[in-house]
């Protein structure tokens, strides 16, 4: 009878490990499978942003820009136009950014999209954190996937595997989990670097150009600064697939500064106001035709004379120096 009891219980212990193993992996699949089904669908059902309308050409702006065949008149069509928005950036030839198809000023960080419907849908600021969530939920559902049927690959390799039908499903599954994990993992470490040094895929490979040209590192605030950039600043977000990016996709904060000497401010370029909400804050106020970058004088543009004779000139200074990052 002590014997009998004693089997049972041992039995019973057993039992309950397996139960609790079973019920670990049951809630650790459904989770992340649903965390995974829940960013795809936010990723591919999020439509893009698109630039307001203070980046859309008056009508009389736009029939003199079509009227205009030479690109010196055109650029500076659109240059009154751009006067009093927030924006920074400039092509490499130094013209002001414009979009022929869709008729508006480009804001910063801005392109009209070709194909890049991998996705189903083009990935952009509405939608990029959605898109990173996905890659890293893939890559935790192949990963639970990979080792949780390792064990009996590895029976299969031994050939402790009895010989059935299941040999080739437990092949099948772990091959395709192991190959989508490898070329998912890279992809999600490349877009991480990207975050980490807030660039988009088009700033990776062609720096954007400022007023002293191009700086790729022109729109990092540093690591932290950037990942909340995109994932917001409330960190119990971050892991949903809901939408707290800051900004509006219009308008970005820049590592530039801009510092008046009379004054002795110091402000960072573009820096956003305060949020109206969540995860929205207003746009910054745009800088005077006197300190735009874009629409200063061409003598801004050209390398400045010693400081004597701009001191002698009465120009207002301002001086441009990077924050550490």
């Amino acid at each position: 009878m002590f014997y009998f009891l004693l089997f049972s219980a041992v039995l019973t212990e057993i039992l309950f490990v397996f139960i609790f193993i079973a019920v670990v992996y049951l809630v650790v699949f459904h989770l992340s499978f649903v965390m995974f089904v829940w960013s795809y669908w936010k990723t591919i059902f999020t439509p893009p942003a698109s630039p307001s309308n203070e980046f859309c050409l008056s009508k009389a702006d736009k029939e003199q820009y079509e009227r205009e065949e030479r690109p010196e008149s055109q650029q500076e069509i659109l240059r009154r136009a751009a006067k009093d928005l927030p924006i920074y950036t400039t092509t490499a030839s130094r013209a002001i950014r414009y979009c022929d198809r869709c008729q508006l000023i480009k804001p910063d960080r801005c392109h009209h999209c070709s194909a890049c419907d991998v996705v189903n849908n083009c990935v952009g600021f509405s939608n990029y954190k959605f898109f990173l969530l996905f890659l890293m939920y893939s890559l935790l559902y192949c990963l639970f996937v990979a080792a949780t049927v390792l064990q009996y690959f590895i029976k299969f390799w031994t050939n402790e595997l009895p010989d059935t039908q299941a040999k080739f499903h437990v092949l099948f599954l772990f091959f395709v989990a192991a190959m989508f994990f490898i070329s998912i993992l890279s992809l999600f470490s490349y877009h991480c670097w990207l975050v980490g040094k807030n660039r988009s895929t088009i700033e990776a490979f062609r720096a954007p150009t400022f007023r002293n040209g191009p700086d790729k590192n022109g729109f990092s605030l540093g690591c932290s600064k950037n990942l909340r950039e995109v994932f917001g600043d409330e960190t119990k977000y971050w892991l949903l697939p809901v939408f707290t990016s800051l900004g509006d996709g219009c308008n970005f904060p820049t590592r530039l500064v801009i510092m008046d000497p009379e004054q002795f401010t110091v402000s960072s370029q573009n820096e956003p106001a305060k949020s109206s909400g969540t995860s929205q804050p207003f746009p910054a106020k745009p800088l005077s035709e006197s300190q735009n970058r874009l629409l200063a004088s061409e003598s801004q543009w050209a390398e400045s004379g010693s400081e004597e004779e701009n001191v002698k000139s009465g120009a207002k200074k301002h001086i441009i120096v990077s924050m550490e990052s």
